[in-house]
């Protein structure tokens, strides 16, 4: 928050996810799933395991670089790579 805002902090980043979370909510209370529960469809399911392997392959290469000693510009550009694969990680859609 910058120092002139007041009040609570923004829960969503986007009005379009707001609405996409009380989507959610709306179709678990339909279904009479439990509060919480995250409904992916097989496509969204694969998609975020891809991610996943994504993120961890990056977190390796990393891993692997800083033990065999690669040079500070290439941990620069590595390190980039890997907050690029968290960020795609962490949408859901």
């Amino acid at each position: 928050m910058d120092e002139g805002d007041t009040g609570r902090r923004r829960r969503y980043c986007r009005r379009s996810c707001r609405q996409r979370a009380y989507e959610q909510r709306q179709s678990l209370r339909v279904r009479e799933l439990p509060e919480g529960t995250v409904v992916l469809s097989e496509a969204e399911s694969t998609d975020l395991m891809d991610r996943m392997f994504q993120l961890r392959c990056a977190c390796e290469d990393l891993r692997t670089a800083i033990l065999e000693g690669e040079d500070a510009t290439e941990l620069a550009r590595m390190s980039g790579d890997l907050v690029d694969a968290a960020r795609r990680a962490e949408r859901l859609r």
